[in-house]
């Protein structure tokens, strides 16, 4: 079974209300249609077009009336996250918004299908090592109910291991030192480069012994540069499915939309907010 086909089985036994802010787009339209149709989730659209549709849905949210908002298909990043930050608020403990993509690429190192994760690709521009690490955790612990396997969590960069120097290496070093202080149980290394992170021949050579080189499925990228264009053109080149950018770290899930999003990005995007509905209570 797909990562596709599993979310829908998974959300499909949850019965969560997502709330959709932008339901005069016929992809929007869509994706209401084909929840209903498949029974993923009941879709509730909100009223007051554009971002009052936004607001009322954040309410909605708020008041417990919907269990999870997706929003951004016309809307820009920049006012979904305002309406999560002002309106959702980030959970006790957590100091950065966040988001991760979650890419389904076809077999690359004989193991079939596989889902990665990528973060940061959607939110914090130039994250300081504190908040690369936050951002790391955030996203493992995502992963979990998302994806529902183990993260091994590769810390990026041009270097791998001591292979090159300079503020950007120092910054993901420091990095990978808080996340493995706060998360000794969570697979990570790095500095590592995207092929040692990946490919088990290459992390032979260039990374021997680590227990995440060559197995990496939670890559954390240095910037948001970085991640953005490192998921759009997997998308795009590779014809990988990629869903997101999933926010992290709110009280309650409302998720964001590339505005290049089809109807079929939109219904996932949907599961993924049912499946993580149960795990952020709101308030």
């Amino acid at each position: 079974m797909s990562f596709s086909d599993e979310l829908v089985r998974r959300a499909r036994r949850l019965n969560k209300r997502i709330a959709f802010a932008e339901g005069d787009d016929p992809r929007v339209q869509e994706a209401v249609a084909e929840l209903r149709r498949r029974g993923i989730a009941e879709p509730v659209v909100a009223r007051g077009g554009g971002a009052g549709s936004l607001a009322t849905a954040v309410a909605m949210l708020r008041r417990g009336e919907v269990d999870g908002v997706v929003a951004g298909a016309v809307l820009t990043s920049a006012e979904v996250i305002r309406a999560a930050l002002r309106g959702v608020r980030l959970r006790p403990g957590v100091r950065t918004l966040s988001s991760s993509f979650y890419i389904e690429v076809a077999d690359f190192r004989g193991r079939g299908a596989e889902v990665l994760t990528f973060t940061d690709a959607g939110v914090v521009p130039e994250p300081g090592a504190e908040q690369l690490a936050e951002i790391a955790l955030e996203a493992a612990r995502a992963r979990r109910v998302v994806v529902g396997d183990e993260p091994k969590v590769a810390f990026l960069s041009y270097s791998t291991l001591g292979s090159a120097g300079g503020p950007a290496v120092e910054r993901v070093r420091d990095a990978v030192r808080l996340f493995r202080a706060s998360c000794p149980g969570v697979a990570a290394d790095g500095e590592l480069q995207g092929d040692a992170a990946l490919i088990p021949e290459v992390a032979a050579t260039k990374s021997p012994g680590s227990e995440v080189a060559g197995r990496a499925n939670t890559l954390v990228f240095p910037s948001l540069s970085s991640g953005n264009i490192a998921y759009k053109l997997i998308e795009r080149l590779a014809g990988a499915t990629a869903l997101g950018p999933i926010l992290q770290g709110l009280r309650a899930p409302l998720n964001d939309l590339s505005r290049g999003a089809s109807s079929r990005d939109i219904t996932l995007v949907a599961a993924i907010t049912a499946l993580l509905a149960g795990t952020c209570p709101t308030s």
